[in-house]
């Protein structure tokens, strides 16, 4: 995984979007994410995750794959870079590509096959650990 500019919060903010065409991927990430105590929400491309980023509770952080129909995810990045409600929102671009991507609009890179473990210590130090989690 890697980083750039990253901004992290030290408040717990339980709200995920996760934007991925894969069904398998999405719903296992949802759910790996949910027994966390986090709220996810999901896309299945750029485009309905642009819509639902405009009418859902700000998330704390974007999982972001790049190759998928409609809007691609390079093609999201671009889009929301341009909407001032919803530029800020960290993205994490997760993908298989060969190479690494340009990640002027991304915060971090996560490479498929994802290390879940990594991916949890990843989304805990931008959302913070939920409430019900602290103990673990």
């Amino acid at each position: 995984m890697t980083t750039s500019g990253t901004t992290r919060t030290e408040t717990v903010c339980k709200s995920i979007l996760i934007v991925e065409d894969e069904p398998g991927i999405r719903e296992n990430l949802q759910a790996l994410l949910e027994l966390e105590g986090y709220r996810i929400f999901t896309a299945s491309n750029g485009e309905e995750g642009l819509r639902l980023l405009r009418r859902m509770p700000r998330p704390c952080l974007i999982l972001l794959d790049l190759l998928m129909p409609v809007l691609n995810g390079m093609e999201f990045l671009e889009a929301k870079s341009h909407e001032d409600a919803i530029a800020a929102i960290p993205v994490c671009i997760v993908s298989g590509v060969a190479e690494r991507p340009d990640m002027s609009k991304a915060s971090a890179f996560i490479k498929k096959p994802i290390e879940l473990d990594g991916l949890l210590r990843f989304v805990r130090s931008y959302c913070g650990v939920p409430e019900d989690r602290r103990s673990d």
